[in-house]
């Protein structure tokens, strides 16, 4: 009876010794995730007298507003513009802001507004976007952001208007540059109203804009 206890406890061990050796299989790979959605892109190079800045404007996500920015590039109608303006909310964060300035020899019809709310394009680092009065009255002046600034988006929630900037791209290339831009000397009694204060002293030519193959 002894031997047949032992003989018992012998093969436990064994089944036991034979269980620790097996390998514990590795655990599954973490899931890969899904890759962020592509959009089309169009390439668009501003030539300043402080360097270039090269653009990638949202094609296929904002197609109305981005359109609008080719249609003003085609045509030179950029080409001798300026950066006018330059805003700093802090010495990191702000907007640099150029454009035709309403001159009727460049100025093309506004254009109907295309929220972030309705693009999923944000203001964030380096977007350039229009700048407008009310919706709808963007036409040939736009801002490059420099630092995120999600209060130019599109608040639904908000009262009064709450449409946002219709961002329409971002910076690829040159924001060295365009925090230069942001650095450059502004006068103390150019401009009207919330400008006041901002125009900058030396304007910073766009000597040429136009499409990257």
């Amino acid at each position: 009876m002894i031997a047949r206890f032992a003989a018992a406890a012998l093969l436990c061990l064994a089944a036991v010794a034979a269980s620790a050796q097996t390998p514990t299989p590795p655990p599954p790979p973490p899931s890969t995730p899904a890759p962020a959605p592509q959009y089309a892109l169009v390439k668009v190079s501003l030539q300043t007298s402080e360097g270039m800045i090269t653009l990638a404007l949202e094609k296929q996500r904002a197609p109305i507003t981005t359109a609008n920015f080719l249609r003003y590039v085609d045509l030179k109608k950029l080409d001798g513009v300026t950066f006018y303006r330059t805003v700093k909310v802090t010495p990191a964060i702000g907007f640099i802001q150029g454009g035709t300035r309403n001159d009727p020899k460049r100025t093309l019809p506004a254009i109907r507004h295309e929220p972030s709310s309705a693009t999923g394009v944000h203001a964030l680092d380096g977007t350039i976007a229009m700048a407008r009065n009310a919706p709808g009255t963007a036409a040939g002046d736009f801002f490059i952001l420099v630092g995120d600034e999600p209060t130019m988006d599109a608040d639904p929630k908000a009262t009064g208007d709450n449409q946002g900037f219709a961002s329409f791209g971002h910076v690829v290339e040159g924001m060295d540059v365009v925090r230069q831009i942001m650095d450059a000397a502004t006068s103390p009694t150019e401009g009207a109203g919330v400008m006041k204060g901002s125009m900058i002293a030396a304007p910073i030519r766009i000597i040429a804009a136009k499409r990257v193959n």
